[in-house]
């Protein structure tokens, strides 16, 4: 009789990764051709995004093939440290690969924020409830709006976004009203699904004169996967970018749906708000 952990593997047989990495790229159309052919070798499918600041996407393929994708990217300069996320699939997570050329790998659209060199400081996840129940932290998520409607942390700012382009702006008049109360500044930790919006949000602020910035490091997923359940501030599901559509605690899929219309998710009770209906 095979072991459960063989039934397990068997019984979701794609291995997945999710992973992205600021550092400078010279000439990101240059790599695109070799990426590429690498994953077709591997038969990897999923979508990888190159730009001048780094790289960064989801992949997933059989038995060891992510893991020799990822030894391979962790060669390209600068990618040694690479963060990555792996969870499993038990069906083909997507049609076909792609590698893309972007001018940014996760898209701010605010010039000279440079996530490399200025993000904010990275709290690992046994140590971000402690952050939390300092009564000095202004706790932020920086996540879109239809992400933060199935699940936040208790007590996070809802930015009330609909997409990241817009949070610069948002997070720029949180600053301003500052100001204009007489307040300095206060400590702020921010937090996304994986990390990659945070290593952005948390480098604007510094931009715009924030001193003491925070970030969980992995994001929410890294978070769910290391902290138990009865320890946990998460409150709710974390919508995720492939069919799983949310987790919960230990990364387990949820019964949430996504609605076709709008692409958010929605309730295995099928209530939801469409925008596309609005």
């Amino acid at each position: 009789m095979s072991s459960p952990r063989v039934q397990a593997e068997s019984a979701a047989p794609f291995r997945m990764a999710a992973l992205y990495h600021f550092t400078r790229f010279d000439d990101p159309a240059a790599l695109r051709g070799p990426v590429m052919e690498q994953c077709r070798a591997l038969d990897i499918c999923g979508t990888l995004l190159l730009a001048a600041e780094g790289l960064n996407g989801t992949v997933a393929g059989m038995g060891d093939a992510v893991e020799r994708l990822v030894s391979w990217l962790r060669a390209l300069p600068g990618c040694a440290e690479m963060d990555i996320k792996y969870s499993t699939a038990s069906e083909r997570p997507f049609g076909r690969m792609k590698v893309k050329l972007k001018r940014e790998i996760v898209t701010m659209g605010v010039e000279g924020v440079d996530p490399a060199r200025d993000a904010g400081l990275y709290v690992e996840p046994c140590d971000w409830n402690a952050l939390l129940a300092r009564p000095d932290v202004v706790l932020i998520d920086t996540r879109n709006d239809y992400e933060v409607a199935i699940g936040s942390f208790a007590g996070a700012i809802n930015p009330d976004i609909r997409t990241f382009r817009q949070f610069p702006g948002w997070f720029a008049e949180q600053k301003a009203q500052w100001e204009r109360e007489g307040r300095a500044p206060p400590a702020v930790a921010m937090f996304c699904t994986g990390g990659i919006r945070c290593e952005k949000s948390t480098a604007f602020a510094r931009s715009i004169g924030c001193e003491e910035v925070y970030h969980l490091k992995g994001g929410i997923l890294k978070y769910l996967e290391e902290v138990p359940a009865e320890r946990s501030l998460w409150q709710g599901n974390c919508f995720v970018f492939d069919e799983r559509v949310s987790v919960g605690h230990g990364l387990a899929p949820t019964q949430d749906r996504m609605c076709r219309a709008c692409g958010h998710a929605r309730g295995p009770d099928g209530e939801h708000v469409c925008p596309a209906g609005e």
